[in-house]
C-alpha cells in the first residue's frame, strides 16, 4: 500500500464520517420539530440501513475475492454507503 492511498482512504473515510453526523443532527433537529421533515422519514432512516450495509458487504467481498489490496477491500465497502449518506444529506437540506 502507497502513502498516497493511505492519504485518499483516510480522507474518504472522514468525509463519511461528516456528512453521517450531518445526516444525524439534521434528522434530530426534525425530530425535535426545529426544521420541517417529511412523512415517513423516520421510517425511511431505520429501512435503508440493512440494504446499505448489505450493499456495503457485497462490494467489499467482491473486492477480496478479486484479490484487492486491503485498502481498495475498504473503499471498495465504503463507497455503497457514501452515495447513501451524500444522497441522505442532500435531501434532508432542501
Amino acid at each position: 500500500m502507497y502513502p498516497v492511498n493511505l492519504i485518499s482512504l483516510s480522507t474518504n473515510a472522514v468525509l463519511l464520517a461528516l456528512e453521517a453526523q450531518t445526516v444525524m443532527a439534521l434528522r434530530l433537529m426534525a425530530m425535535a420539530g426545529l426544521i420541517p421533515q417529511k412523512a415517513g422519514e423516520n421510517t425511511r432512516m431505520v429501512s435503508e440501513k440493512l440494504p446499505a450495509l448489505n450493499k456495503a458487504n457485497a462490494a467489499a467481498s467482491k473486492a477480496i475475492m478479486a484479490g484487492k489490496s486491503p485498502d481498495q477491500v475498504i473503499s471498495a465497502a465504503m463507497a455503497p454507503l457514501s452515495r447513501k449518506v451524500r444522497a441522505n444529506r442532500k435531501r434532508l437540506m432542501k
